[in-house]
């Protein structure tokens, strides 16, 4: 990916869930743009590789995110060995698929606990940094699931719609700090999790392909093209906002 947004160059980036699919393709963004990427997950072995792959401006850190009690630690040990974050892409997140009437709570609470609860968790310990300091960017990651009423994802779609909400609610709080704070909801990218599930039921991607009028999936580096430019000066009067990034499926009939 070339060089784009030359005021992202230095920038401290963390984007967690960054060894692979979109989180892979947004750290990959901001280092071609010669920010400073940190990516944070679980599996140090994918972490490692995905450094060797994006290049020395990239730093890894293996880090449970579920344990949120000792978030203000991470953070704090990305301050002392890279500095103050810039931005921070809350890309991490999983899902599960289960009939509603058959999920239990604790099935229910472990897809909040990672995409809603750790997501705010985290927000807040780099904002209190990013407020001290003036300013700063946080970019969440939605999904279509809260647009739609999907069946079987119940948890992983209340999971996301809290992060939309969440989104223009901190936006509203922490403009004042001249924090900018946005969200990005996919629709069907191309990736190895979408790719387990589409190709293995070719009628629902045909269903996906029929009612998105661009009549393709969309790539990674779609979302990571829409993560740098809402990170960027160019879009300095820009918060609060959920931007779809589904080749107009949200719109589709």
């Amino acid at each position: 990916m070339e060089e784009i947004y030359k005021d992202l160059q230095d920038k401290i980036v963390l984007v967690t869930g960054g060894a692979n699919g979109i989180g892979y393709a947004i750290a990959a963004a901001f280092a071609a743009n010669h920010a400073n990427v940190v990516i944070v997950g679980r599996n140090s072995e994918k972490l490692k590789l995905a450094r060797k792959q994006l290049g020395e401006k990239v730093n890894c850190l293996t880090f449970d995110l579920n344990k949120i009690d000792h978030l203000p630690e991470l953070v704090g040990k990305i301050k002392q060995t890279v500095g103050e974050i810039d931005v921070l892409v809350n890309n991490a997140g999983i899902n599960f698929k289960k009939e509603a009437l058959h999920v239990s709570n604790q099935e229910y609470q472990e897809v909040i606990q990672t995409n809603q609860t750790a997501v705010f968790a985290l927000t807040r310990e780099v904002a209190k940094s990013m407020a001290r300091r003036g300013g700063g960017n946080i970019i969440m990651i939605s999904s279509m699931a809260s647009q739609y009423g999907i069946p079987k994802v119940i948890s992983y779609t209340a999971s996301k719609a809290a992060v939309e909400g969440m989104t223009r609610a901190l936006a509203v709080e922490w403009a004042a700090h001249g924090i900018r704070v946005n969200c990005i909801a996919p629709g069907f990218i191309a990736t190895a999790m979408s790719a387990r599930a589409l190709d293995h039921d070719l009628e629902r991607k045909a269903r996906a392909l029929m009612r998105t009028p661009m009549g393709k999936l969309g790539e990674p580096a779609d979302v990571a093209n829409a993560a740098l430019f809402l990170a960027s000066a160019q879009a300095k009067y820009i918060t609060g906002i959920v931007l779809p990034v589904d080749g107009g499926n949200s719109i589709g009939f």
